[in-house]
């Protein structure tokens, strides 16, 4: 298999279970290998809505985050072992590292270094939208939340990063992949 990538997951709930849908069906219709890397928050996060066993089930590859350069990722990432990074669901506080330059953990730090060695980052940030949306709890339980404009400026400084693409919903990394193969 020779198209690879990464997938990273933050300590988001917000779109989680949609993010885990796509890279489900990445795996169930494309010849594609994806090696997962999540936050310490993200494992967490995995837990709660009781994705993480399915997670490690479905995907041979997966790295919970002990240091910024841990597991080493980094260096494959930005010498082009990997197609590409894709991040979703990401945090407002991934968000922020990112676009103020701060590569302190294991996403962000893979994202420094891949966007520096020339290969594209996909992420989708949950906090991008004006106004409010609703997301679901573990539980099953809806949540009404407001978006803040700190929030919004840093996704659009995002935008504004060469190599990085914002995604407005997990599901566009399916045209991203069939566009690459």
């Amino acid at each position: 298999m020779s198209f690879k990538f990464v997938w990273g997951i933050t300590g988001s709930g917000d779109f989680i279970q949609e993010t885990f849908d796509v890279m489900k069906k990445v795996i169930d219709d494309y010849q594609v290998e994806v090696t997962v890397i999540t936050s310490k928050q993200g494992e967490l996060v995995l837990k709660w809505y009781k994705l993480l066993n399915p997670l490690k089930d479905l995907f041979k590859k997966f790295y919970v985050e002990i240091g910024p350069n841990q597991p080493f990722l980094a260096g494959p990432l930005q010498r082009g072992k990997y197609k590409f990074l894709f991040i979703s669901p990401m945090t407002g506080n991934t968000t922020a590292k990112i676009a103020h330059g701060i590569a302190d953990n294991l996403i962000t730090n893979c994202v420094a270094q891949t966007l520096k060695g020339f290969v594209p980052v996909y992420a989708y940030p949950v906090d991008q939208k004006p106004g409010e949306i609703t997301t679901i709890l573990p539980n099953g339980n809806e949540l009404k939340l407001r978006m803040r404009k700190v929030d919004l400026d840093n996704v659009a400084k995002l935008k504004d990063l060469e190599g990085f693409t914002v995604l407005s919903h997990p599901q566009e990394i399916i045209k991203i992949i069939e566009s690459s193969l």
